[in-house]
């Protein structure tokens, strides 16, 4: 029988500084067989390309790998630091149109390559997380969460070895930065993202938040979750962070009227999910044609899951602004926003067009 597959994938961007443009994105994808099956400790061929202004647009770059998947069927690379085949990496215009990456692999780990999608590059790499959504740097077993927002203070950093995370911390009220709590883990780390006053580390199955709380205290780790199938990314916006496997999305939240950071809040897909966009209190996880939102108010309160759609075909992409979030497949675009004043976030219109959509643009957040 012939052998298909299909990825599941997160982005975490390596950036030497954060006001220069980033001359490698880490990618990681967990490869799936026909069966739905990971394809466990066997090599396969990628193929990355950068498309310019849209899903069918000019490539003005790509290269490509040979990677050997682990135990869960995880692989990682540096995009830009493959095997060029067209362009050069640290030429690319990432200021001028928008940017598509296009994935092709081939199971068997030569170079007889499947298509196996193609999504819009959006605020990695070359915008970041703008405004007022923090950003993270992941490098050398170290993840820092970076206050974009100068009125937001205090600070989180964690550094972690194989299977333990120590937590560093200056109290959004004032004080001295000190270390405060350790966590442990039963299997090998494997991934974190961070917010501006959370940072999640997890494993293959479990994940773990550290907080400070937006109104003082210590920093502290809180709350374990575990999955029943590999964690494969998460996402991260001011207050919230999701862990995501292929079908199953956890929520950790801190109040921004303070208190403890805590996961809050399970989504389920009945197709894998395929990507992922956050914006100041508001984040979406999409599959094909499922999106759903998680969402703390910006005047307090827990972090919940809220409000899912459905799109007649395959959902491309998405755009952030402030406090909404706008998805969209080839007809049909789909608006998901918290109100800046309070309450709950919601899916709330529908446009439909007569002809594929191109492109969109937002707003700065």
């Amino acid at each position: 029988m012939k052998k298909s597959i299909f990825l599941v994938l997160t982005f975490l961007i390596t950036i030497s500084s954060y006001s220069q443009i980033p001359q490698g994105i880490s990618y990681q994808a967990v490869a799936f067989n026909s069966g739905g099956n990971p394809i466990t400790n066997g090599n396969v061929g990628v193929k990355i390309s950068i498309l310019d202004n849209s899903i069918t647009g000019t490539v003005v770059y790509s290269e490509t790998y040979t990677k050997t998947t682990n135990a869960q069927g995880l692989f990682n690379l540096n995009i830009g630091q493959g095997t060029p085949s067209l362009g050069t990496f640290s030429t690319i215009n990432w200021g001028t149109n928008s940017k598509f990456l296009k994935v092709e692999v081939d199971p068997a780990g030569g170079t007889n390559y499947t298509n196996v999608g193609t999504n819009q590059l959006m605020s990695v790499p070359y915008a970041l997380l703008s405004g007022n959504v923090s950003s993270q740097q992941s490098i050398n077993n170290v993840i820092v969460s970076e206050n974009k927002n100068s009125a937001i203070k205090g600070g989180l950093t964690v550094i972690y070895s194989d299977t333990e995370a120590k937590g560093y911390y200056v109290s959004p009220s004032g004080g001295a930065g000190s270390w405060n709590g350790t966590a442990t883990f039963s299997t090998p780390i494997m991934g974190t993202t961070a917010s501006n006053y959370t940072i999640i580390v997890y494993s293959n199955t479990e994940a773990k938040g550290y907080y400070v709380s937006p109104t003082g205290g210590a920093g502290a780790w809180n709350g374990t979750v575990t999955f029943s199938s590999p964690i494969i990314g998460g996402v991260s916006s001011n207050y919230t962070n999701i862990i995501y496997s292929a079908t199953e999305a956890r929520g950790y939240y801190v109040s921004p009227s303070g208190g403890a950071g805590n996961w809050n809040g399970t989504a389920t897909f009945s197709s894998p999910i395929k990507g992922a966009i956050s914006s100041n209190f508001i984040t979406v996880l999409y599959s094909d044609t499922e999106a759903k939102g998680y969402f703390v108010s910006p005047t307090g309160g827990a972090g919940n899951w809220n409000g899912t759609v459905t799109f007649t075909s395959p959902i491309k992409g998405a755009f952030a602004s402030g406090d909404v979030i706008i998805v969209y497949s080839d007809t049909e675009a789909k608006g998901y926003y918290v109100s800046p004043t309070g309450g709950a976030g919601n899916w709330n219109g529908t446009a439909t067009f007569s002809s594929p959509i191109k492109n969109g643009v937002s707003s700065g957040q």
